[in-house]
């Protein structure tokens, strides 16, 4: 499919016109102009509140870039993904995880995923009643899930994020890196008889995952003996055939489908370690929170719509203030995890560089994602956002509730955020810095070398994400939203947001490597060019002097 350059689109040229109007216009004087900036630039959807009021825009920037999202074909390609076209077209797939958490219907990808999720409800219902026993008859007290990518980031930042809901009897822990670190740090402080292990991998074959899953095994073999592995081993897999050479029971095998990219994946059974943290009638919950935004983002108006508001107020940043970089602030501990979730939803969608039709893009794509919770950022990184050279847009996000105690602390924490996103708006000027010092009694010469580095530009923008509680039902509506928000993006682009090619290279060259580091072979390394073959041998040789069991 061919689609005309984002930069030759009409709509874009209008906006370009359009940007060198409004610019140099100050946030502070859009305000000061109009009382109802905030009530008019805000709005409400599946139980969110975005206020995207102090971004350098105005009602014909909205106008602007709802004509591009309709020009770019965004309204067309969402009833595509919705209808289950195959628009990841590289991979020829359906992109289908709104079907996921979709009400029942009377159709054939309704059943298989109400099936599965009634697997699920029984498994964790068994295992979180305590029915459900290890080898030796004792109730499981420790869930380890071992994943990468988005089998690792989903369940690990929703089962952090809903921590207070969580099973009082139930640890988990959430394994992904190949270094043994991570291994070797969790299993000791494990009792054997009472772990659960959950390997999510589609095919059974991730190297990092089963290589993971391997040693676990080992560990479990060691203290249990090989029959216990039926009891304390569950998949997340569609290969059966190799689940069961493993040594795990089909039964305890819950698939899902080709139609379901990783970091779409926490949806679908993928979201095992959820549902067993709060329950199947909490991760009901979640599904429901996101196809409550699933409806709004079909059928709202586009200049009314959040995720298209969020996505095209960032296409703006990207692409005509050049802003490389976007910053997730979430003022909430226990989504501390959310920036690195996004960073893989929206780097590993939209950062590529050809066009759908695969000819190279002549335009910036998929911003740097990065962050951290507030306030431990506000004493890291902030100061570059607020006096930096790089203009960096930051999206705020906090709970409204108050926890039960504590509830000063919680007062403090809004003001924080509240208080962040105006001081980078209204900046704080040269003339209102000296009346400030002066009034401190200092000295006009003193006053004069303190004032540049005491003076904030301001102007700097940000939006703020409400959420009314921290539910089940709301972590899923702002998760969709972020999914739906790289989807318009993707389309306006013209890129393919579903496939990942460039996570396979390095996969690939490290089988290589990884058999040239074995100490008991000799390597081959004339196909490695001087800097790799020389840290081959490097680490070669200082495996020779320091060598350590495989297992744990």
């Amino acid at each position: 499919m061919h689609q005309t350059p984002l930069q030759y689109s009409p709509a874009f040229h209008a906006l370009q016109s359009h940007h060198q109007a409004i610019a140099g216009q100050q946030m502070r004087s859009l305000f000061a102009d109009d009382p109802a900036r905030f009530s008019r630039m805000s709005l409400d959807a599946a139980g969110l509140f975005l206020d995207y009021s102090k971004n350098r825009i105005d009602d014909q920037t909205i106008a602007l870039l709802c004509a591009l999202a309709r020009e770019r074909g965004a309204e067309a390609l969402r009833e595509r993904m919705f209808a289950g076209e195959k628009i990841n077209t590289t991979e020829q797939r359906a992109v289908l995880h709104v079907a996921l958490r979709a009400p029942t219907a009377a159709d054939d990808i309704s059943a298989q995923v109400q099936a599965v999720l009634a697997r699920m409800r029984d498994f964790s219902d068994r295992v979180r009643s305590g029915q459900w026993r290890g080898a030796s008859g004792k109730p499981l007290t420790a869930v380890v899930n071992i994943g990468i990518g988005g089998s690792f980031l989903g369940p690990k930042m929703t089962c952090h994020a809903l921590r207070e809901q969580r099973h009082p009897g139930l640890d988990f822990h959430f394994i992904s890196n190949v270094d043994a670190n991570e291994l070797n740090a969790l299993l000791p402080r494990l009792d054997p008889e009472t772990t659960l292990f959950i390997i999510a991998s589609k095919t059974f074959g991730t190297a990092e995952t089963m290589m993971n899953a391997q040693s676990a095994r080992a560990w479990l073999v060691g203290h249990c003996g090989e029959a216990a592995i039926a009891r304390h081993f569950v998949a997340v897999s569609t290969n059966r055939e190799a689940v069961t050479v493993f040594g795990i029971d089909a039964a305890n095998m819950f698939g899902f489908w080709d139609w379901v990219g990783g970091r779409y994946s926490v949806w679908s059974a993928v979201g095992l370690p959820l549902m067993l943290a709060i329950g199947a009638d909490g991760f009901a919950e979640f599904l429901a929170g996101a196809h409550a935004m699933d409806t709004h983002f079909r059928t709202a108006p586009l200049e009314a719509n959040m995720p298209v508001l969020l996505a095209m107020i960032g296409i703006w940043y990207r692409n005509f203030f050049d802003c490389s970089t976007l910053s997730i602030a979430p003022y909430w501990q226990d989504l501390q995890y959310l920036p690195g979730y996004l960073q893989q939803l929206d780097m590993e969608s939209n950062g590529k560089h050809v066009a759908i039709d695969g000819s190279a893009l002549q335009m910036a794509t998929a911003p740097v994602i990065w962050g951290d919770v507030g306030t431990n950022g506000q004493h890291a990184y902030f100061q570059l956002l607020h006096q930096g050279t790089e203009l960096v847009p930051v999206d705020f996000i906090t709970v409204l509730q108050e926890p039960q105690l504590l509830t000063a602390h919680h007062r403090a924490l809004l003001a924080n955020c509240f208080a962040q996103s105006a001081a980078l708006m209204r900046g704080k000027t040269a003339e209102e810095v000296s009346v400030e010092l002066r009034a401190q009694g200092t000295p006009a010469d003193r006053t004069a070398a303190l004032a540049p580095h005491r003076t904030f530009d301001g102007n700097r923008p940000s939006n703020t994400i409400l959420l009314p509680q921290m539910t089940p039902h709301a972590l899923g509506a702002l998760i969709a939203l972020y999914e739906h928000k790289v989807f318009v993006q993707g389309a306006v682009w013209g890129i393919n947001s579903f496939d990942q090619w460039g996570v396979e290279l390095g996969k690939a060259l490290a089988m290589d490597v990884e058999a040239a580091l074995d100490t008991s072979t000799s390597p081959s390394l004339g196909t490695q060019d001087s800097s790799t073959a020389g840290l081959i041998s490097r680490a070669r040789a200082s495996a020779t002097h320091s060598a350590t069991p495989d297992s744990p």
